[in-house]
């Protein structure tokens, strides 16, 4: 499947601009979703073997997830099971709904298999994602596998309310995820990435923690909802480790490591420059090498004690493995997939399988952070 997809399918999709292929991929997708009879047609020719995890108290059927960004309003939510994902990620969403920066705001450079995007967390609010959530679970569609949302700040909100911000769309979704993420690391939205910083990040997430204490009392769950951050892959370690000391004392379950990047690659190729030389955070290939460089530093300073999922960058089974023996718990993907097709998942998960096999292995956790430690 996946030959056929690089060199039949995507030629044809890849005529189309960036962001209109991706809505009609979604709607297409979106509509699968709602009728099991189209969902179990896609399972049958991508859904990935198991390799299960524990992790956050959740079980994942596989470590291979959907990153946030391919699915903000959850218009898919059940169809990325069938996908071959072992979870997946909503969002990012804000409090405020909002329409985003303006278009063109996705770009593809296609031959470093990459994607630049400056989409400014475009999507229906907290509310609304809410909503749909609850419609797919009454409609007895909710997937058998862990669902995550991503959590940004609204572009009309002041920095100094973010706390405030944040708190108002965790606490409306709370009862819709398994877990949370806490989006500071987008370059998209005007200073979000201050909040990365110490003090900022620390309001956020007692604001959240507080939140999350009263909403777990108030139900039979009786447990708080693991919350992660998502770091830029731009922080130098020196900031990295400021945000690793939050992880005690604000009680987060691990980190996302990395969101896209501000950097860029150095090429002589003209289009390449040209789609480089627009404003926005650069995904996939490009981005493999530096991502897997701070999920070793956050596994070194953690020494391995708060678990990390990987981005950035996977494209196969071989990059996967990558960020696993350097830390990594899970990994998700997204640009790999544009570029690689829908028989991603299935590919990565059968040849972690293999690696497993080959290092006398028995289970994914023993493999992480193997050439860190």
């Amino acid at each position: 499947m996946s030959w056929f997809y690089r060199t039949v399918i995507r030629p044809a999709l890849f005529t189309q601009p960036s962001e209109e292929i991706h809505n009609r991929t979604l709607a297409a997708l979106s509509y699968a979703a709602r009728r099991p009879a189209l969902c179990g047609i896609i399972e049958t020719c991508c859904r990935a073997p198991e390799l299960p995890v524990s992790l956050f108290g959740l079980r994942f059927p596989n470590p291979v997830g959907l990153a946030a960004g391919m699915d903000k309003q959850a218009a898919a939510v059940p169809v990325w099971r069938s996908l071959g994902f072992g979870f997946s990620e909503l969002g990012g969403v804000t409090w405020h709904a909002q329409p985003g920066n303006p278009q063109p705001r996705m770009f593809r450079a296609i031959a470093d298999e990459a994607l630049v995007n400056r989409m400014g967390f475009n999507n229906g609010g907290a509310r609304a994602l809410a909503d749909r959530l609850s419609t797919w679970r009454d409609q007895g569609r909710w997937p058998d596998h862990p669902i995550g949302i991503n959590l940004g700040k609204s572009k009309i909100t002041p920095l100094e309310e973010a706390a405030d911000d944040y708190a108002n769309s965790f606490r409306v979704l709370w009862p819709h995820a398994d877990f949370f993420v806490v989006n500071v690391s987008s370059p998209n939205t005007p200073n979000l990435r201050q909040l990365q910083d110490k003090a900022a990040l620390d309001e956020i997430l007692v604001a959240l923690q507080q939140v999350n204490a009263k909403q777990a009392k108030a139900t039979k769950i009786g447990k708080p909802k693991p919350i992660l951050v998502k770091v830029a892959p731009d922080l130098t370690f020196e900031a990295l480790d400021e945000i690793v000391e939050l992880v005690g004392p604000r009680q987060l379950a691990g980190i996302v490591a990395t969101n896209t990047t501000i950097a860029r690659p150095v090429t002589n190729d003209a289009r390449l420059k040209q789609i480089y030389a627009e404003t926005g955070g650069l995904s996939g290939r490009p981005l493999r090498a530096r991502s897997t460089e701070v999920i070793r530093h956050l596994f070194q300073r953690t020494k391995g004690a708060v678990p990390i999922i990987g981005v950035g960058g996977i494209a196969s089974a071989a990059d996967a493995w990558e960020k696993i023996k350097a830390g990594a718990s899970l990994v998700q993907v997204y640009s790999g997939l544009v570029y690689e097709g829908p028989g991603l998942n299935r590919d990565i998960v059968q040849g972690l399988r293999w690696r497993l096999e080959v290092e006398g292995m028995k289970e994914l956790r023993q493999a992480v952070g193997v050439n860190v430690l």
